[in-house]
């Protein structure tokens, strides 16, 4: 009797074990180009249980075979926060093309060199860590990663970078980055300016088939970077699209508007809507992540990857009310 009652007991708590769901960690990607906080984004950003916060400083383009760097971060005195600032640099692919070494070198001092004084000119409290955002390809892995392995070995920090969901499936071809930790982004699975009736922000299908073999990654240290912002996707009379930002669902509610679908309307009356100006008989897609998407994904990855922290993107107002986080 008393053994079926250990038994009894250690079946709860297998079952109990099973059930329970993991609690992962959680912070935020702030990419705005002026550092400025309102009350809610500052209250979610104090909530959040990650003690850093990923803030993109700037990006890095190749202008007339010059490097510059694009929309250099400003702040505003709202910007007060108690987390860890992660500067995060977005280099675009083309910069890589055809780069000499001493190029490397330069462009890994010029990264540091801008990271460090823009820290020091807002008084931001930075962590030991520098994330490097970039859409590498098979020409470009070379030299990306010895420009990685440069940027290390100058600025003496931790460097970390993205990992996208085709350099996963294609490892073979875009190689392994030479970091320890990676943050995969769980978004952008298709282009949202192409004809399709799929989410191109997240397609759980896509996303899963990119991902069927995350497991034999050999990066271990996986943090996961998952989708909360929103657009929309308008398409004017020849079927050209652009796109609006932080468009969501309520925001096309509107007697201008008749609803042809579940996410999607069309104009009315010709007019400026949302900044732009669009002509009557333009249909207006919203594209926005469920909160069912986003357990859906988790559920998924916690089979792949041991451990992992979340990373939302992004930290906006618009974005994190009424969110569950």
């Amino acid at each position: 009797m008393r053994h079926f009652k250990i038994l009894f007991v250690f079946l709860l708590f297998l079952i109990g074990s099973c059930n329970k769901k993991e609690n992962h960690p959680y912070t935020f990607y702030y990419w705005k180009t002026n550092l400025k906080l309102d009350q809610e984004e500052k209250k979610i950003a104090d909530q959040a249980t990650v003690p850093y916060l990923y803030t993109r400083f700037f990006d890095v383009d190749k202008v007339n075979g010059k490097f510059q760097p694009v929309a250099v971060i400003t702040k505003d005195k709202s910007f007060q926060t108690d987390k860890q600032i992660v500067p995060t640099v977005f280099i675009t692919n083309q910069t890589l093309l055809g780069i000499s070494a001493e190029e490397i070198r330069f462009l890994a001092e010029s990264i540091h060199i801008l990271i460090q004084k823009k820290a020091e000119e807002y008084h931001l409290k930075t962590n030991n860590e520098i994330q490097i955002d970039c859409d590498w390809t098979a020409g470009t892995r070379n030299d990306y990663f010895k420009f990685l392995k440069e940027l290390k070995k100058i600025s003496g920090k931790k460097v970390t970078c993205t990992l996208r969901l085709h350099q996963v499936k294609d490892k073979k071809q875009t190689g392994i980055p030479p970091v320890e930790k990676v943050y995969l982004m769980c978004y952008s699975t298709s282009s949202p300016l192409e004809n399709s009736d799929k989410n191109s922000i997240l397609d759980i299908n896509i996303l899963k088939s990119y991902l069927s073999k995350m497991e034999d990654y050999p990066i271990k240290k996986i943090e996961v970077a998952l989708p909360i912002y929103s657009w929309g996707i308008v398409t004017n009379h020849l079927g050209k699209h652009k796109l609006i930002n932080a468009l969501s669902k309520r925001d096309l509610e509107s007697p201008n508007f008749k609803k042809i679908s579940e996410h999607e309307i069309q104009v009315l009356k010709d007019g400026f809507y949302f900044g732009s100006y669009l002509n009557k008989g333009f249909k207006i897609k919203a594209e926005e992540i469920s909160e069912e998407q986003l357990k859906e994904v988790i559920s998924f990855l916690e089979k792949k990857i041991p451990h992992f922290n979340i990373i939302y993107y992004q930290l906006d107002s618009k974005f994190v009310l009424d969110r569950k986080f």
